[in-house]
């Protein structure tokens, strides 16, 4: 069985191990400390876009849900409250590694494409599941030295597509 928490890109290859330490283990534990400030230098605050996927299967259904990153970090923060105040069964940190895959990270000169997608979920105190399982598409780019999110669309579905529609 894989190490969830172990970067799996090489040592050799450190612009994608940079950017899957960013999305994945500081992204994961800012969120659950509710911190914003351990990933705010992670974003390019100008030109900054979010579309929200509403883990809608139709492109036409999504929105533009985050016009800044302030609109994010607000919505990012309110999640994260949210998070905090749930009871798990599990170790919270540790499932949402297990549900997290970041393996496809396309880069061009200064730009990047990195696909995350969560397949899984996290076992409630309660007897429930709450169920992940979405994947988001972050535009990277280099900025001041190193990589940083200057975009995404997120919230879509996972996986897209091969689903039956009923009229």
């Amino acid at each position: 069985m894989t190490d969830p928490f172990a970067n799996p890109f090489a040592a050799t290859d450190a612009d994608r191990r940079a950017i899957w330490e960013m999305l994945v283990p500081r992204d994961i534990d800012a969120f659950l400390s509710a911190n914003w400030s351990m990933v705010a230098d992670d974003f390019v605050a100008e030109g900054f876009i979010g579309i929200d996927g509403r883990r809608a299967p139709n492109p036409d259904d999504w929105r533009l849900g985050f016009p800044s990153l302030d609109a994010y970090r607000d919505e990012w923060l309110r999640q994260a409250a949210d998070f905090a105040q749930q009871e798990f069964a599990e170790d919270p940190r540790a499932a949402i590694f297990a549900t997290t895959n970041l393996t496809e990270i396309e880069i061009a000169g200064d730009l990047a494409l990195a696909h995350k997608k969560f397949n899984g979920g996290i076992k409630r105190a309660d007897g429930g599941y709450d169920e992940m399982r979405w994947q988001t598409l972050y535009y990277c780019r280099r900025h001041e030295e190193r990589w940083k999110i200057s975009g995404f669309t997120g919230y879509m579905p996972y996986p897209m597509g091969g689903g039956s529609t009923t009229a």
